[in-house]
């Protein structure tokens, strides 16, 4: 015997639950995969129901539109990327640590290839005011700015970073770096050491505007 949804058990719709939780993540995994290789604009619903293993219908219960999956793998992307950066604290971190955390993530990503092109393509493709992901595009930028803008000056307050350094400047070099050196370790990922790049600008930056001493007594 088969009861209306309002009557199925707590056992019955935790099993639907989970059913559906499992499409959907197999959906967001496939799609990650095609727009990190064709985009978004060169990525179908059927290619995405046919890597997911899902029917069309069955896809489009989860997510109407291709939009719709595009803003889902978005979410995805920040989640993964948050709460690595913010670790067991639960909040991101501030002063060098901030600097040492994206060297982290970006040691992180040189394993996540699919990750890196789907950023490096969608970011492109979103600089177009029409582009569904448009409007992510510039909340990451500003987010990102916002939160390497607060960790310098918290750590010229602390007196970790020379109350000198140039705050908005670090941040943009620091964004055009990291976004740099994806798009070079993606066209080519045998001659580009993004990790080994980014530690050495990281080291420059410490070089020039550390204030915390070194172990020998000597500034930083």
């Amino acid at each position: 015997m088969s009861f209306p949804p309002r009557y199925r058990t707590p056992r019955a719709r935790s099993r639907v639950e989970a059913a559906g939780a499992e499409s959907r993540a197999k959906a967001v995994r496939a799609a990650i995969e095609l727009f990190s290789t064709a985009g978004y604009r060169g990525t179908s619903i059927a290619l995405v129901a046919e890597k997911a293993d899902l029917s069309q219908s069955g896809l489009l219960h989860h997510f109407p539109n291709k939009a719709a999956l595009l803003a889902a793998v978005l979410e995805h992307r920040e989640a993964e990327d948050g709460r690595f950066l913010a670790g067991t604290d639960d909040r991101p971190p501030l002063g060098w640590a901030a600097f040492d955390a994206l060297t982290g993530l970006v040691a992180r990503n040189s394993t996540r290839p699919e990750l890196v092109g789907l950023f490096v393509r969608l970011s492109a493709e979103a600089t177009e005011p029409g582009h569904p992901a448009h409007a992510w595009l510039l909340d990451h930028y500003t987010s990102t700015r916002n939160w390497l803008t607060d960790a310098i000056r918290d750590g010229q307050h602390r007196g970790e970073i020379h109350p000198d350094a140039p705050v908005a400047v670090l941040v943009r070099l620091t964004i055009a770096t990291l976004d740099g050196l994806q798009q070079q370790w993606l066209l080519d990922t045998g001659g580009t050491d993004m990790v080994a790049d980014f530690t050495t600008f990281v080291s420059g930056l410490r070089t020039q505007w550390d204030t915390t001493p070194a172990a020998d007594g000597s500034s930083a």
